[in-house]
This record gives structure tokens, C-alpha cells and sequence, in this order.
């Protein structure tokens, strides 16, 4: 079995590429979605942060993810601070939902995780693949998306790593710059050659 490891940019695309390995077959593992599951209402997790940084819930008791992340994505330490924090959690359900899949016989595994290097969930992965795009078209698919002001949209890109570390750091990259076509023509070009390298080592 095979464990690929999808990181990038925020606005740089995984989305797509996501999904362009799902429909070839992968099972997929997302993270940010662990994430939601790891802190849900009454979690340990959540206590935890809590905890830490006081006043982040809603009315609900659930998490006000809008006001924790203005607290972390602002502050490089209190950044450094949650992830500590949730990253083990998050490690811990991966390696559950990878022990399912093998029980299930898939011969692939994507985990798309946007924090993989910095979780140190890489060392759960066999290949890493990355999605890098030029800053300004980064940050008009983020305002598009999200629905958030440019500030804030500039704080969540300032907190992220540059090109040069998602190149230095993985087996595969594609860029997203141009067209949706082109887009998932590099993605199946790296399912090929993921295969194909498969393949070879059996």
C-alpha cells in the first residue's frame, strides 16, 4: 500500500488535485476534516485549547472557528502554541483511519493535509506531493472562496510557508497557475507516474 501525503498552499488547488486522485482510486484521508472531528463539542481536544485560549466558543459550546482563528493565524507563538496542542490528536486519528484502510485492502491512500510538514504527519507518507500557485492568484481564490476581507485573507498567506520549501521537501510539485483542465492534466500525470513506480516495486 501506498500513502501519499498532498500538502500546499492555501488557494493553491488541493481541492482539485484531491479529487482528481479520489476518482483514480484513492482512498482520501483530509485532515482539516480530522480537525473538525478531533475538536468536536465536549472533545479532550477542546477542552485542552480552551484551556488555553479562554473565550473561542459559540453559544452552542462548539468551537467559533472564526474567533480562534483570528487569535492564532495573527500571532506566529500562539500559533505555534495550537498546534502543539492538536497536532498529536490529529496524528492519533490518522493512523486509525490508515489502519482501516489497510484493513479494507486499498492499494493507495491520499492524506490531504494543508499542515503535513509542520503536524509531522510526512512521516506517515510515502511520497509527498505539493500545490504551489503565484501569491496574487493564491489570494483571489481565497477572497473568492472564503468570503473573507483582504486582510484577513493576507494574514492566513502570510502565515504559510514559500515556494522554495514546498519544492525542497517533496517528490512531486504542480503548479497551479493556468486553466482547471491543465490543473488535473498534471495531477493524472503524477497518478501515472505514482502507479506506475507502484508497479515497479512489487
Amino acid at each position: 500500500m501506498i500513502i501519499v501525503g498532498l500538502t500546499g498552499q492555501s488557494g493553491a488547488g488541493k481541492t482539485t488535485v484531491c479529487s482528481t486522485f479520489e476518482k483514480n482510486g484513492f482512498a482520501i484521508i483530509n485532515a482539516d476534516i480530522v480537525a473538525r472531528e478531533v475538536m468536536s463539542k465536549g472533545s479532550e481536544c477542546l477542552d485542552e485549547t480552551v484551556s488555553v485560549f479562554g473565550d473561542i466558543l459559540s453559544e452552542d459550546g462548539t468551537l467559533d472557528r472564526k474567533k480562534l482563528a483570528g487569535i492564532v493565524f495573527s500571532d506566529s507563538d500562539k500559533l505555534s502554541v495550537y498546534e502543539n496542542i492538536i497536532f498529536p490528536y490529529i496524528i492519533s486519528s490518522i493512523k486509525e483511519k490508515i489502519d482501516m484502510y489497510k484493513k479494507e485492502m486499498y492499494n493507495y491512500i491520499l492524506l490531504d493535509a494543508p499542515t503535513l510538514f509542520e503536524s509531522k504527519a510526512d512521516g506517515l507518507c510515502d511520497i509527498i506531493v505539493s500545490v504551489i500557485a503565484d501569491r496574487d492568484i493564491r489570494l483571489n481564490r481565497i477572497l473568492k472562496r472564503d468570503s473573507i476581507t483582504l486582510h484577513e485573507a493576507e494574514i492566513r498567506l502570510n502565515s504559510q510557508k514559500n515556494d522554495d520549501f514546498y519544492m525542497g521537501k517533496s517528490d512531486y510539485v504542480i503548479k497551479n497557475n493556468g486553466s482547471l483542465s491543465e490543473l488535473e492534466n498534471n495531477t493524472m500525470d503524477v497518478v501515472n507516474s505514482i502507479k506506475e513506480q507502484s508497479d515497479e516495486e512489487k
